[in-house]
């Protein structure tokens, strides 16, 4: 091997093993959620740990806990939600891109803005249909403030704080597709 492919494949494994970063595009916001992904990684590691100590509890000691199960779908849940999230901070959202490689790179330009257009008003009707369903998880039908809970044994508030939690992420969403649109505007603007 050569020392030039030697330098490659090197600059090739230390660009691997660099943490992922937010799209230029994402600006400050897209940063800060880039940022926050590690709370919810550690989030999906404290879950299986959790699900390993039931596992010894039920199994070994004969003794299971009535927390376990629902903590892990709620861990799991937040994960998954704040994923999308994440995932746009880095644009790489699914998308549908056999049409989108075909269209050359001065037109994509307005596209890459009309999509981001399209995904923030999405998100924004999302975010607004969703309220009603948080009326409903956070307060009694008295108006009082009060978490819906999951009706077990347990009865922890996580159904109440998920769709909170929803609600939130597009809201974030919808800023994140805002911050892109102008961006992508910008960008097309500016060749």
């Amino acid at each position: 091997m050569s020392g030039a492919e030697k330098s490659n494949d090197q600059a090739s494994i230390a660009e691997h093993k660099k943490p992922p970063q937010a799209c230029a595009e994402a600006g400050l916001f897209g940063r800060i959620i880039n940022r926050m992904g590690i709370v919810f990684s550690v989030a999906i590691l404290i879950s299986a740990g959790i699900l390993f100590l039931e596992v010894c509890m039920r199994y070994i000691f004969n003794s299971p806990t009535t927390w376990a199960h629902e903590t892990v779908v709620f861990l799991n849940a937040c994960a998954f939600i704040f994923g999308g999230l994440y995932v746009a901070a880095h644009n790489k959202h699914i998308r549908v891109v056999l049409l989108y490689n075909m269209i050359p790179e001065g037109p994509r330009r307005y596209l890459d803005a009309a999509i981001s257009f399209v995904c923030m008003v999405s998100t924004g009707f999302f975010a607004f249909a969703s309220w009603s369903s948080i009326q409903r998880a956070i307060w009694t039908p008295q108006g009082k403030f009060h978490l819906e809970t999951s009706g077990s044994a347990w009865n922890p508030p996580f159904p109440g704080t998920l769709k909170v939690f929803l609600f939130v992420i597009m809201i974030a969403l919808t800023i994140q597709f805002l911050i892109y649109t102008i961006r992508f505007a910008q960008k097309a603007g500016a060749k």
